[in-house]
């Protein structure tokens, strides 16, 4: 039996989604956004431009990954890194492109029942876009679909740097560190991602094969897909393929799947 397409699949879209299994979807698809510059110069245009592209890209995975029903969808869309390592022009452009990007999709989250959320070194991000981003978090703030969460001025190793000061800063105010106990639970409900469960399906785009410092705790049993599609020309029917591909995965977390151990147990 078939399952129902989604209201607002188009025609591609629905073809794939026909061959999944509703009930196995992905509880919390992360995605490494790559690709906007090349994208840009294939076509011999500024940078800037790859970036423009990019934001529609955006749009799109979030409606069908709503539409679908993916309870969590994480975009890294801007790294501690880019700070230090992009030109300046490029990253204040980033940054009035993440404030209109705010502004101008408040409406289509509501359409879609998105609630926004942010992870990052935030307070470290110019104060005109902090106070968009507050405004877009609260203006989704009672919409009960899918979490989007935007990943800014972020490194997995700042968000480790900084859950272990949280810790700290938590023991000394409940009766000092020598009580402090460190265990995997006590280290995911001090990082960024505490409002998340780890991602089931990290999607790398444009043919890279590398985490790029990105939620390196959380994607411990990821299962990971990279596809060689530039990021602006990264569509639904994309993010569909990448589910589909996830759903072909055998996930043991070092075990052994049902059928294996049964084989095992009679040799």
């Amino acid at each position: 039996m078939q399952a129902k397409v989604p209201a607002g699949l188009d025609r591609k879209e629905a073809e794939i989604y026909q061959r999944l299994d509703p009930e196995r979807l992905p509880k919390h698809i992360a995605i490494i956004m790559d690709g906007n510059g090349r994208w840009a110069r294939k076509r011999h245009l500024p940078r800037v431009a790859g970036h423009r592209a990019g934001v529609t890209s955006v749009r799109y995975v979030v409606e069908t990954a709503s539409r679908i029903g993916v309870p969590s969808l994480t975009l890294y869309a801007f790294s501690e890194e880019n700070w230090k390592r992009r030109p300046k022009a490029e990253v204040d452009f980033l940054m009035k492109l993440l404030s209109r990007y705010l502004k101008q999709e408040v409406p289509t989250l509501h359409k879609n029942n998105v609630r926004l959320q942010y992870i990052g070194r935030l307070h470290e991000l110019p104060v005109f876009v902090q106070e968009k981003m507050a405004w877009a978090r609260e203006e989704t703030s009672r919409n009960t679909g899918m979490v989007l969460t935007l990943a800014l001025n972020y490194s997995a190793r700042s968000e480790l740097v900084d859950a272990f000061h949280s810790m700290l800063k938590a023991a000394a105010n409940n009766g000092g560190i020598e009580h402090l106990k460190i265990d995997e639970d006590t280290i995911s409900r001090h990082l960024y991602t505490s409002h998340l469960p780890d991602p089931d399906l990290v999607i790398r785009t444009s043919g890279e094969m590398r985490l790029s410092n990105f939620l390196l705790w959380q994607l411990a049993y990821a299962e990971i897909y990279v596809t060689p599609t530039l990021w602006p020309e990264f569509r639904g029917v994309h993010l569909l393929e990448g589910i589909a591909d996830y759903q072909k995965r055998d996930r043991r977390y070092g075990g052994l799947n049902d059928s294996l151990s049964a084989r095992v147990l009679r040799s």
